[in-house]
C-alpha cells in the first residue's frame, strides 16, 4: 500500500496594506492578543512599557537595561526575549524584543527579530508572510 508522507501545509497569511502604506496584523505575544504594525525598519519587536505590563512582561526584572533614540530624545529601554510570538498561526519562539519606557511606540512593532525568521514578500500592496 501507499502510506506516502505528506508534509504539513506551511501556514501563510496575506496582509492588505492599510492607510499611510502601513501593514497591520493581529497576533499574540505569550498567548495574549495584540495588534502589530509590521516594521521592517525595526531590528526587534518593540513595545511601550504600558503594553509590556499588560502582557505580563517583567522587563525591569528580566530585561537588560539600555536606551533608544526616539523622536522625543533618548529614553530608557530594556532588551527582553519573548517566549512566543504568533501571527496568523505562524509561531516563532524566543524572539528578541525591546520595551521602551513611555508611550512610544504607540503600536507594537513587528520587527526583524520576528520577520527575519519567516518568509516575507510584498506584491501590489499585499504583504505575504509564510512559515519557514
Amino acid at each position: 500500500g501507499g502510506g506516502g508522507f505528506a508534509p504539513p501545509e506551511r501556514k501563510r497569511v496575506a496582509i492588505q496594506r492599510g492607510e499611510r502604506h502601513a501593514y497591520h496584523v493581529a497576533g499574540t505575544v505569550n498567548g495574549l492578543q495584540v495588534r502589530f504594525l509590521v516594521d521592517t525598519g525595526a531590528n526587534v519587536v518593540a513595545m511601550n512599557s504600558a503594553e509590556a505590563r499588560r502582557l505580563g512582561i517583567d522587563y525591569r526584572l528580566r530585561g537588560t537595561p539600555g536606551a533608544v533614540q526616539t523622536a522625543s530624545g533618548v529614553v530608557p529601554a530594556w532588551s527582553v526575549t519573548l517566549d512566543r510570538v504568533e501571527v496568523a498561526g505562524i509561531v516563532v519562539r524566543h524572539v528578541a524584543a525591546s520595551v521602551i519606557e513611555g508611550d512610544y511606540p504607540a503600536q507594537l512593532l513587528l520587527g526583524m527579530s520576528w520577520l527575519g525568521r519567516v518568509s516575507m514578500r510584498e506584491e501590489h500592496g499585499v504583504l505575504y508572510l509564510e512559515e519557514r
